[in-house]
């Protein structure tokens, strides 16, 4: 039967609209044709523009919904504190990367990663201007071990601390890198250019109530970057090298046996600070299991003590007392208030005592098991809040406008009380540090650091047994620390 040519150019398409059929014709087979390739090729073209800004841009697009909560430097006498915006702990590799490398970098890195006696170890410190970081670095370096630090100096408070800690490791010959813990192509140039005998993985976003602010954050830090770390060591590192990570008394959530053991429960996390720590120990035996890597975890109880966090309770409330600004405080809260030479300590133990990884980065297998521990370190004596309080009152010289109210849900718990009889029979773990003679030290730091009034300083200085200071610099922090 003879065919229509017209026809042959003919094509219906029907769309359905409710209960309405829509017919339409099109009547050019070759239009047809000519724009069903134009369309594919736009597609392909959107497809590969989409691919390319995902895979170069992803962690900074994923930034712009990160912000953190900083201390302003110039309202310290205030209090106050503001929102600020900081790069996202989810660095793109090919940042610092980049940045670093070279033989003089590799040579500069290298010198500060060497031990200077024998025996000593070699040690990758994270979040190393962090409070803890820090001192742990310096009590390293006091004995003779290598020490290479990193920390990305995110805004969650005043980063000027946290150069004035870089600055105090400088002058000991320690460098901390301006990197982040994700930066995974820079942990493989750190681990192919220095043979680390142990990394302290101290890098985490802390605070239990700005987690409700800001979740991701977490997230970002304290697991994937945890992630980062042990599969870089593990797949990277020759040899692979023995991993002391910071957990968190948080851990034990809604438990209420006292004092906390590592034997009690600890999967009833009542924030998701404490969520992120508990997650990091389950990935810690992943790890472990799978890669052989020696693995410690040790859950901190409140720590405390001069170049500390401004975030802290402690720290916070001296400001407030000296600048006569209400505090706020729980009338049932009990803290397991640890002096950071304490803690220090525990760290260096965990650090000595560690024993090796088993894994090997070139075969992918381990030679056997390999160590996986978890302690408590603090200070075995829970204090009330308001009896901190009390002394930072009497060291300051100023009473505190305090508002006592009930302990509301947000995430944090009445009491910490830490059981370390385990880390005292592993490692000779044993805090000597009451919270009256810490706290000593801390109000001594805190009124040179920040310059305060003399009448104040004279106060802080009887308290401590010390004669009258004249003009000096900010107090460094002690060798042993």
């Amino acid at each position: 039967m003879p065919t229509d040519p017209a026809a042959k150019g003919v094509k219906l398409e029907r769309y359905a609209s409710g209960s309405a059929l829509l017919l339409r014709r099109v009547a050019s087979g070759k239009f047809v044709a000519a724009s069903s390739h134009l369309l594919f090729r736009a597609t392909v073209l959107a497809t590969l523009a989409l691919v390319f800004l995902f895979a170069f841009h992803y962690p900074s697009l994923l930034s712009r919904s990160f912000s953190l909560v900083s201390a302003d430097a110039s309202s310290s006498s205030t209090g106050a504190s503001r929102h600020t915006s900081h790069r996202s702990l989810l660095m793109s590799s090919a940042s610092a990367a980049s940045v670093y490398g070279g033989e003089k970098w590799e040579k500069e890195i290298r010198r500060s990663a060497k031990p200077r006696r024998d025996g000593g170890i070699s040690v990758l410190v994270t979040g190393a201007a962090g409070f803890v970081g820090s001192h742990c670095s310096l009590a390293l370096r006091a004995r003779g071990d290598g020490v290479l630090g990193l920390d990305n100096f995110n805004a969650y408070y005043d980063p000027a601390l946290k150069r004035g800690r870089q600055r105090l490791l400088s002058d000991r010959g320690v460098v901390v890198l301006d990197a982040d813990i994700n930066d995974a192509l820079l942990l493989e140039k750190l681990f192919e250019a220095v043979p680390f005998t142990h990394v302290l993985h101290l890098a985490a976003q802390a605070g239990v109530r700005y987690a409700m602010e800001a979740p991701l954050t977490y997230v970002a830090s304290n697991v994937a970057g945890l992630v980062t770390v042990f599969e870089t060591a593990a797949k990277h590192a020759d040899p692979q090298p023995a991993i002391v990570w910071a957990s968190s008394s948080s851990v034990y959530g809604l438990n209420t046996q006292a004092p906390f053991s590592e034997e009690h429960r600890t999967d009833r996390p009542a924030s998701l600070y404490a969520a992120t720590k508990k997650a990091g120990e389950a990935i810690a035996h992943s790890y472990n299991h799978i890669y052989g890597l020696s693995i410690t975890g040790l859950r901190f109880f409140t720590v405390y003590g001069p170049w500390g966090r401004p975030d802290m309770a402690y720290f916070s409330f001296a400001r407030s007392i000296v600048a006569g600004d209400p505090i706020t405080l729980y009338a049932e809260a009990r803290r397991d208030f640890t002096y950071i030479d304490d803690v220090v300590k525990g760290c260096v133990g965990a650090l000595d005592t560690a024993g090796r990884s088993t894994g090997s980065a070139r075969t992918g297998k381990k030679s056997g098991p390999a160590p996986l521990r978890v302690y408590n370190l603090g200070n075995t004596s829970p204090v009330p809040v308001t009896r901190m309080v009390a002394i930072l009152e009497k060291l300051l010289g100023k009473k505190a406008n305090k508002r006592v109210v009930t302990m509301p849900s947000n995430g944090d718990v009445p009491f910490t009380h830490a059981n370390v009889s385990h880390a005292a029979h592993d490692f000779g773990y044993r805090p000597t540090t009451s919270l009256d003679a810490g706290l000593r030290h801390f109000v001594d730091w805190f009124v040179d650091y920040y310059k305060l009034d003399t009448k104040i300083a004279k106060v802080a200085t009887r308290a401590t047994d010390k004669k009258p200071a004249t003009k000096k610099k900010a107090p460094a922090m002690s060798a042993s620390s």
